[in-house]
């Protein structure tokens, strides 16, 4: 039943294996983007607890009375805070204070502080002193609530030293420069990050979909010999190269009106607070994109798969058979698992310059930069990246073009072996 079972295994593993644009797609690639990736999120994670050591603990005191003292005494044992007396903390929000001390989080101290905690020591009663810790939210990193909870933990240092739950916690967090009372930070960036998650996971199915079509499309026709047939009616050229194109556009715009409706879907599930078992309502905190921001998101969504078409294409042009342009496309994946991955755990803005041109540039990046920029109402970085994408594939397109205006269509050849990479029948 299985007579010349090994014979042909070996053969279609010989065969594999002399494929080099297999071995990088398959082994190589693999190997080189999980390194960079874990790189990224340590990265990510060393650079949040660094912004944390760095930055200057801030105090408001607007209690004044002799617990407050001893409190401020216990927290100066373990750093060296700035102490600022009878101020409102929207105005250390208002006044840039913040940013003049790079920091992210600070405590207040409220009116009442050193009663409470007299009361409670007195009379044994469930009233306790009450610390508020303030944290600003940037955009929900996986590490973007280390710094509030972190300065959470001077309360439990206090608790030991004086008495078990002489004091308690109360989280605020700053969202576009205005305090929201009762919301925690570190929850918060919980909820976003769900939603970060899940959006750079459907572009990258989205991407690597539509690729493989648009390359399949162009290598089938030059693997069943009817590309030359094909290019030998009187039609244009570029006529030719646009149709293959708008069909896949056409998909690919549906896909992304799709992906953007199951995104605002997936949205409005998660903003509930029923559904999520917390109280925070991201509609009020104003963390939910307008119908502006959502028609810019699926515009980014629809540029940015355009490019990807068009870079298929080209790649396609350069393979001879329907294997060899799937695995030619496979050398792109990196450029759209790397971003994306990577902006689910680091908050751009904390980046150094070059390291934030680089994710900037690459035009993969853009739906997820963007879906991040609305959601803080921050349309203009949106606005740009489709600006920039737009460019990138009309580029592209033109090169497309080019190519297909010529016999390099037929006979350009990208391989690999001893010699480096070279074209063939170019001329």
């Amino acid at each position: 039943m299985f007579k010349g079972f090994r014979t042909i295994v070996l053969k279609e593993l010989k065969e594999l294996i002399r494929d080099p644009k297999i071995i990088v797609g398959m082994i190589v690639l693999p190997l080189i983007m999980f390194p960079v990736l874990g790189l990224v999120i340590g990265y990510a994670q060393q650079s949040a607890v660094e912004q944390v050591q760095k930055s200057t603990l801030i105090i408001v005191n607007n209690d004044g009375g002799n617990w407050s003292q001893t409190f401020l005494k216990q927290i100066q044992l373990m750093a060296n805070p700035v102490v600022i007396n009878n101020t409102d903390p929207q105005q250390i929000v208002n006044q840039g204070i913040l940013t003049k001390y790079n920091s992210t989080a600070f405590i207040e101290i409220p009116a009442g502080f050193s009663q409470n905690i007299t009361i409670h020591i007195n009379t044994n009663s469930n009233v306790t002193g009450v610390i508020n810790v303030y944290g600003v939210f940037q955009g929900g990193s996986i590490f973007s609530g280390i710094s509030s909870t972190a300065i959470a933990g001077y309360a439990t240092v206090f608790n030991r030293a004086v008495a078990p739950d002489v004091i308690a916690t109360a989280q605020s967090t700053v969202i576009k420069g205005q305090i929201y009372h009762g919301v925690d930070t570190s929850q918060l960036s919980g909820i976003m990050l769900t939603q970060s998650i899940a959006l750079p996971i459907t572009i990258m199915i989205l991407l690597t979909y539509a690729m493989q079509i648009a390359a399949t499309s162009v290598a089938m026709e030059k693997e069943e010999k009817t590309l030359e047939t094909l290019l030998t009616l009187p039609v244009d050229r570029f006529s030719i190269l646009m149709g293959k194109l708008s069909s896949t556009i056409v998909v690919g715009g549906i896909s992304a009106g799709a992906y953007t409706i199951g995104y605002n879907y997936m949205l409005s599930t998660i903003t509930s607070g029923v559904q999520t078992g917390s109280s925070i309502d991201l509609v009020k905190l104003g963390l939910t994109p307008s119908p502006l921001g959502y028609g810019l998101l699926g515009l980014s969504l629809f540029v940015t798969l355009l490019a990807a078409l068009a870079l298929a294409v080209i790649m396609s042009a350069f393979s001879e058979d329907v294997r060899g342009a799937q695995a030619l496309v496979g050398y792109m994946y990196p450029l759209i698992f790397i971003p994306s991955f990577a902006l689910i755990y680091l908050d751009i803005n904390s980046l150094p310059l070059v390291a934030k041109a680089i994710l900037y540039a690459i035009p993969f990046s853009q739906p997820i930069l963007a879906s991040k920029a609305v959601a803080l109402g921050d349309y203009t970085t949106a606005a740009l990246g489709i600006v920039y994408v737009a460019v990138f594939s009309l580029v592209i397109m033109y090169i497309a073009s080019r190519l297909f205006a010529t016999e390099k269509i037929l006979t350009t050849k990208l391989r690999f072996g001893k010699k480096k990479t070279s074209t063939e029948g170019v001329g």
